[in-house]
C-alpha cells in the first residue's frame, strides 16, 4: 500500500511541475549579447604582461560565476608561471599559432584546432612557441580570474614577490614556480 500511494503522490504532483517556475534570473544573464574581436565584454582592454591582450568575453557576472571565457592573443613565446588554480577547470582553445602546455608530469604541444583540459589543484603553465598566437579559455567555475587580470592590469609598478603572492591566494592561485622558457 504504502507503494501505490508514494507512486500516486510523484505521478499526481507531475502536472504541477508545468506550472513551476524553474526560469531563476540569479542563474545567468537573461539576453544574449554580442562581443566585438579584439575587445573584452564590458569594454576593458586587458593586457597580460603589459602587453597581450587577454580580454574577457563571458564573464562570471553573466553566469551566476559558473562560467568565464578570456580570448588571448600572444604577440610572443611568453606564458604564465607555474601555478595551480583552488577552485577552477580550465579549457583552452588554440585558434592560431602552438603551444607547449606542461600539466602535473605531462607535456603536451598544442596546434591551432587543439584543445586541453586543465583540472582544479594540478600545477600547469603554457608557453607559446609561434611568434603570434590565439587562445580561448574557459574557467569553470569562473572565480576571481576575471578580478585578478583587472587587479594586475592595474598594477603600475612590478609588485614584490610577496605582493605577487598575496594577489595571487586572493584570487584563488597558487604559484608553483617560473614560466616555461625556449
Amino acid at each position: 500500500m504504502q507503494r501505490k500511494q508514494f507512486l500516486t503522490t510523484i505521478l499526481g504532483g507531475i502536472p504541477l511541475l508545468t506550472f513551476a517556475n524553474f526560469d531563476d534570473e540569479t542563474t545567468s544573464t537573461r539576453k544574449p549579447f554580442t562581443v566585438e574581436g579584439g575587445k573584452g565584454r564590458y569594454g576593458e582592454d586587458i593586457k597580460f604582461l603589459g602587453v597581450h591582450p587577454n580580454n574577457t568575453k563571458i564573464s562570471g557576472k553573466d553566469t551566476n560565476q559558473q562560467l568565464s571565457v578570456f580570448e588571448y592573443i600572444g604577440l610572443g613565446k611568453v606564458g604564465p608561471n607555474l601555478h595551480m588554480h583552488l577552485h577552477q577547470d580550465e579549457v583552452f582553445y588554440v585558434v592560431e599559432g602552438e603551444y607547449r602546455f606542461v600539466v602535473g608530469d605531462e607535456t603536451h604541444r598544442l596546434k591551432a584546432g587543439d584543445t586541453i583540459f586543465l583540472p582544479r589543484m594540478i600545477a600547469h603553465t603554457w608557453i607559446q612557441l609561434t611568434d603570434y598566437g590565439k587562445l580561448i579559455y574557459f574557467l569553470q567555475p569562473a572565480g576571481k580570474m576575471e578580478e585578478f587580470f583587472q587587479k594586475m592590469n592595474s598594477l603600475t609598478e612590478r609588485p614584490s614577490d610577496e605582493e605577487i603572492k598575496r594577489i595571487n591566494l586572493e584570487h584563488g592561485i597558487v604559484n608553483m614556480g617560473p614560466p616555461l622558457t625556449l
